[in-house]
């Protein structure tokens, strides 16, 4: 038995794509002004409530000065009340205003954070299947959920208090120079190795807060798979396997995160202990001046309130970066879903559908299709190597051939779930690529070989082929697909059937998949081995049923099974990548050999099928 790897993932599971040699934060950030320009109002007024009560908290120094400067210098203790009312009421207008702040932005910013999330949400769906063959379903979770928190967070306090702190930091500086210039100069002298420090800190921090965001979404798709499979792990005993697997991934990220803490805190080392020096050094120099009498005790006590006040605006400069270092890849990682190319972005340039003759019904028409995965190896064939096959309309066609043959990939070129790599398929003359997507998946519907359904309803489900179907069609698709099983449900088919339909049993959901295929209709249908999951007698029940809807269809059928594939007028065997012979069922087994073995298993010495 095949163990499970506990190794982690040095890169993503999903490799995102490669980002430019120099990264620029500011430019990943610029990217969100699109959603935040609505809000920009409140932004603005937040930005200014905040700098209103950062700068308030610098008068208090200059009253400070002139306490000691006057009453106390003075001996007058009538005139501290004045000033004592008047820090009062700086320190109520500063709690009141930074409680303004964030009263302005709560809503607004959540109001971005569902917009942005929706359009994720929106994307996705409109991409290509083979996007989401290669991205890993936890990386796309943690854009849609982790990502989005942080730019929220970002927009909500480290965008407004970078341009806050800044304003506040240059306004304390002129302070502290109109009080006296050579302690000014001394406590300001420690920005030039930080400015230096700041910049080969970004460079860094962004490249572990990258690849920490990226870490995280492979864990997320751990766990989910983890969740998913968990009667597969359970069954055969692997659990401790997989969350030996999940430990390694969540220590990798571990690892990680520590280092963006160490980067982090030598930031902050510095940006403490250098400003603390120079402020010890102002202090030293501040006393010999009043014991020389060149300054006052209150200009010294001014000037030292002022640089205690700027204390928090420098020491917050370290997080402040970091969080906009995360909240740009956040946004780096958001766009490389956005900026995907979405499967129906040549719809709008494709032009009007080519119209059939009048009264023309041609059916399925697939000339010359080729078609290979695009991450499939350089040096290998195409999947499928120039198909040619004629569905007259209103006949079924079963599609047979050994596994790995491209049955099921062929099967998704029809709804263009992939696109042909050449040739071209028409639905009654016109070519699949010249119909919107939205038309073209109104005209075929599908059951997959896995049916899949989603966290809701039986009708819901159902419902789903074709959402305005009336009650009649919603009853007739559950005989249809001999799904009666539902209206014995503790609801009905109002009952919900869990995620992944995992309280109902395969051949339960087989039926309900193919009840929403067949719920509206459609003038074109294809069915990936349908009948995989049911009894002998469900099926032969089903397959009753099944012909009065294909007598009123044109369907493509992939077929296993030689029940399944008596349902079909005639029968086309696809090996090589190329369809080798079409006929009926009785022909095919009488002329063809290695048809002749997939139906009845004989062994055929010179059939191409046991090469």
């Amino acid at each position: 038995m095949t163990e499970l790897s506990t190794q982690p993932q040095t890169s993503p599971l999903t490799p995102p794509p490669a980002q430019p040699a120099k990264h620029s934060a500011i430019r990943s950030l610029l990217r969100l002004w699109p959603y935040a320009r609505p809000i920009r109002w409140f932004l603005v007024g937040s930005t200014t409530a905040a700098l209103l009560a950062s700068l308030s908290a610098l008068v208090i120094p200059l009253v400070l000065k002139n306490i000691v400067d006057g009453p106390v210098a003075h001996r007058d203790t009538s005139g501290l009340w004045l000033q004592g009312v008047l820090l009062l009421v700086l320190g109520l207008l500063e709690a009141g205003l930074f409680g303004m702040r964030r009263w302005l932005v709560a809503r607004p910013l959540a109001t971005v954070e569902r917009q942005m999330r929706a359009e994720l949400y929106a994307k996705l769906q409109r991409l290509p299947v083979s996007f989401h063959d290669r991205w890993a379903s936890g990386q796309l979770l943690s854009r849609a959920t982790s990502d989005m928190y942080t730019i929220r967070l970002f927009l909500a306090f480290p965008l407004i208090f970078l341009i806050v702190n800044s304003m506040v930091f240059l306004t304390g500086i002129g302070i502290m120079f109109s009080l006296d210039w050579q302690l000014a100069l001394i406590t300001v002298l420690p920005a030039v190795p930080l400015i230096v420090l700041c910049s080969y800190f970004e460079r860094r921090y962004s490249a572990a807060a990258r690849l920490s965001q990226d870490q995280n979404g492979d864990l997320a798709t751990v766990l989910e798979e983890s969740v998913l499979g968990i009667r597969i792990l359970k069954s055969f005993g692997r659990h401790r396997t997989m969350a030996a697997r999940y430990r390694a991934q969540a220590e990798l990220l571990r690892s990680t995160e520590l280092r963006k803490a160490r980067l982090l805190a030598d930031l902050w080392a510095v940006i403490v202990g250098l400003p603390e020096l120079a402020l010890g050094i102002s202090l030293a120099v501040g006393v010999v001046q009043v014991a020389h009498g060149s300054t006052t005790a209150g200009t010294l006590v001014g000037f030292l309130s002022t640089a205690l006040s700027l204390r928090w605006p420098v020491e917050s400069l370290g997080w402040l970066l970091a969080y906009s270092n995360e909240a740009a890849t956040a946004t780096d990682r958001f766009f490389e879903v956005m900026d995907a190319r979405p499967a129906d972005a040549e719809d709008a340039a494709a032009g009007s559908p080519r119209a059939s003759r009048a009264g023309e019904r041609d059916g399925i028409r697939l000339e010359g299709v080729r078609f290979r995965y695009p991450d499939a190896p350089a040096d290998s064939p195409d999947l499928l190597s120039g198909v040619d096959l004629h569905i007259r309309s209103g006949e079924t066609m079963a599609l047979v051939g050994l596994t790995g043959s491209g049955k099921t990939t062929l099967t998704a070129l029809l709804p263009r779930l992939y696109e042909t790599n050449d040739g071209r398929i028409t639905l009654d003359g016109t070519d699949i690529r010249e119909l919107s997507r939205a038309r073209l998946r109104e005209l075929v519907s599908m059951a997959f070989e896995e049916p899949t359904l989603f966290s809701a309803s039986v009708r819901e489900n159902v419902l789903m082929g074709a959402p305005e179907a009336p009650d009649e069609s919603f009853e007739r698709a559950l005989d249809v697909a001999q799904a009666q099983f539902a209206r014995g449900l503790p609801e009905g088919a109002d009952t919900q059937v869990g995620e992944q339909g995992l309280s109902l049993s395969g051949g339960q959901r087989q039926r309900l998949a193919l009840a929403r295929a067949v719920v509206g209709a459609p003038d074109f249908l294809v069915l990936d081995d349908p009948l995989s999951a049911l009894d002998v007698h469900t099926e032969a029940l089903v397959e009753q049923a099944l012909r009065q809807v294909l007598a009123e269809t044109t369907a493509l059928v992939v077929a296993h099974r030689p029940s399944t594939v008596m349902l079909a007028d005639r029968v086309a065997l696809l090996a090589d990548g190329r369809i080798t012979a079409v006929g009926t069922h009785h022909e095919l087994l009488e002329s063809n050999p290695d048809y002749r073995e997939l139906m009845s298993g004989e062994r055929v010495e010179d059939g191409s099928l046991t090469r």
